[in-house]
């Protein structure tokens, strides 16, 4: 008969699995913390701190203080970082709403019954996703160019003057690129939460009669809401991130400048200015601008599905 003592011990043995989980975790946790809580971490630190150079070039020495909030008060203080921040509010408002509605018609498209080899449309329109954004920008940076563009030239041969890298169009024209680059992408997610749906929902739907219309308002949408919202949500975060389009298309657009987004702007305070402690502060604001919105439209879903 065994020891009731020994049995304990051999039955909490097998039962909790000790430290082998973390043993696994731990080379992702450790990659994790170095390379993103540990930056994050370091923003915020450099956000509120002032570094002063003594003498011409530094030479006496380098004395760094707390700063309380006096960095987000000079980026709050800054017309071009505001003004870049309302610029990419509309551009999200506009390009955000265009991209996940096109989106979701195209997976809507691809999931019907009659649509013939989605498969291969399907890697069509996700193929632009593999393309790095700089490679995507002077691509289509050959298509806004006067004198490279044929769409221009088609344009001026009936009389329409186009300007794609004008003031007022140059934010659109990046918006396409944006669309043309993430469109395939929000689209396989949506294209995931469909076929997720029972195809018993679909045949009770059509022994009622529904069509593809009907089908697609009263079923597929409804049960593609976290889909959708998690793609907004996504595309919010990514458009106040917006940085390597324009950065490569202001080589050939003279209305972008060196601030034309929140992120271009916290490089230029950076690395032009060399104010890296401001910088930070610019960071750490447009993550907060990302939050906020982000969990304002997570609030407004929530309470319209309640």
């Amino acid at each position: 008969m065994s020891d009731p003592t020994t049995v304990r011990r051999r039955k909490r043995s097998v039962s909790s699995p000790g430290a082998a989980p973390w043993l696994l975790l731990a080379p992702f946790l450790a990659v994790f913390a170095f390379t993103f809580v540990l930056p994050i971490i370091v923003a915020v630190g450099n956000s509120f701190t002032r570094v002063t150079r003594l003498g011409v070039f530094g030479e006496e020495g380098v004395i760094t203080e707390f700063a309380w909030f006096a960095n987000y008060a000079q980026a709050l203080e800054n017309g071009n970082f505001i003004a870049s921040i309302g610029r990419m509010l509309l551009f999200g408002v506009v390009q955000v709403t265009v991209m996940i509605t096109l989106s979701t018609v195209l997976a809507l498209l691809l999931e019907s019954a009659s649509a013939r080899w989605p498969g291969v449309f399907r890697a069509i329109y996700f193929l632009p996703y593999g393309i790095p954004g700089v490679v995507a920008t002077i691509l289509w940076s050959f298509l806004y160019v006067p004198g490279l563009s044929p769409i221009i030239d088609v344009a001026a041969w009936v009389g329409w003057d186009v300007d794609f890298l004008g003031a007022g169009s140059v934010l659109w024209s990046i918006a396409n690129i944006v669309t043309w680059t993430y469109a395939g992408y929000n689209m396989l997610i949506i294209v995931a939460q469909l076929k997720a749906i029972p195809g018993e929902v679909y045949e009770a739907a059509r022994v009622d009669g529904a069509g593809p219309l009907r089908m697609a308002f009263a079923i597929q949408l409804p049960l593609i809401r976290p889909a959708l919202v998690l793609t907004v949500v996504f595309s919010i975060i990514g458009t106040l991130q917006l940085f390597a389009e324009p950065q490569v298309l202001a080589t050939v657009a003279p209305s972008i400048d060196s601030e034309y987004t929140p992120n271009l702007s916290a490089y230029t305070t950076a690395f032009a200015y060399n104010d890296y402690n401001v910088a930070a502060a610019q960071a750490v604001l447009i993550a907060l601008v990302a939050f906020a919105l982000s969990f304002t439209f997570l609030r407004l879903t929530n309470r319209s599905s309640s």
